[in-house]
C-alpha cells in the first residue's frame, strides 16, 4: 500500500479546473493526485463541498478566495496556474469524508479491532482465536496489497500515527489474508500444545474449520 502522509504531502491542483468546479455550484471533490471529481462516491478525497455564493440585490457579490472557500484547516499557495494545498489540519474532516470507503480505522489509541468488509472481518474474527491480531493482518495488507494508507505520521518530538486504510481489490486482500492466517494457524496447531487439535475450544474448532484445517 502507498502511504499518503498529510503532514508531508502537498496536493497540487490546476487552478482553472478548481475555479471551474467552485463556480459550477455542484458538489466536487479534490482527490489525492490533485484531480477534480464531481459528486464523489468511492474516490479518496481531501476535500468535498459545494460553493453557492451569497446573492444580494442590494450589494454586488464580494470576491471570495480559494483559501476562504476551502476553509481555515486547508493552507493554500498559488503559483503559475497551480494551487498547492496542505491539508494536515483537516485530517479529522478528511477521515469523515472517506470513512465509509475505508477498510480499517487506525485513528484511535486502541488500534484496529475490525475490518469494515464482512468477508475480511470473518478472517479477523476467526484468526483472533489463534492469537493472530488485527495489527499483524494489517501489516500483511500494507506490505503486499495495492491500496492507500491515508494518515498523519510524525517521528518527532514523539512518534504519532493516525490513519485509515483502503485496498484497491478486496477479493485479492481476502485471498491474501486467508492464506496467511491459514498457514499461521496450521503451524500453531502442529507446534503449540495449547492449539493441538484435541485441546481446541469450540470457538477454536470453528475457526480451524473456517480455514479448512479440521
Amino acid at each position: 500500500m502507498k502511504k499518503f502522509n498529510l503532514l508531508k504531502e502537498i496536493i497540487i491542483v490546476d487552478k482553472n479546473e478548481l475555479l471551474s468546479a467552485i463556480n459550477s455550484q455542484k458538489e466536487f471533490g479534490i482527490k489525492l493526485d490533485g484531480s477534480i471529481t464531481f459528486e464523489p462516491q468511492n474516490e479518496i478525497v481531501i476535500y468535498k463541498g459545494i460553493h453557492k455564493p451569497k446573492i444580494s440585490s442590494l450589494t454586488p457579490p464580494k470576491p471570495v478566495s480559494i483559501q476562504e472557500i476551502l476553509g481555515e484547516n486547508y493552507k493554500t499557495a498559488e503559483n503559475e496556474g497551480k494551487v498547492g494545498i496542505k491539508a494536515a489540519k483537516a485530517f479529522r474532516e478528511i477521515v469523515q469524508l472517506n470513512y465509509d470507503n475505508a477498510l480499517y480505522d487506525d485513528t484511535s489509541a486502541d488500534g484496529v479491532f475490525e475490518f469494515a468488509d464482512k468477508k475480511l472481518e470473518e478472517i479477523g474474527w476467526h484468526a483472533d482465536e489463534f492469537e493472530i491480531k488485527y495489527r499483524e493482518l494489517i501489516e500483511v495488507l500494507e506490505e503486499k496489497c495495492e491500496g492507500t494508507l491515508l494518515c498523519i505520521e510524525q517521528e518527532k518530538p514523539s512518534y504519532q500515527f493516525s490513519g485509515i486504510g483502503f485496498v484497491d481489490d478486496k477479493e485479492e486482500a481476502y485471498n491474501l489474508l486467508y492464506d496467511y492466517a491459514k498457514e499461521k494457524i496450521k503451524e500453531k496447531m502442529a507446534s503449540d500444545p495449547l492449539f493441538a487439535p484435541e485441546n481446541l475450544s469450540e470457538d477454536e474448532e470453528e475457526a480451524a474449520r473456517y480455514f479448512n484445517l479440521l
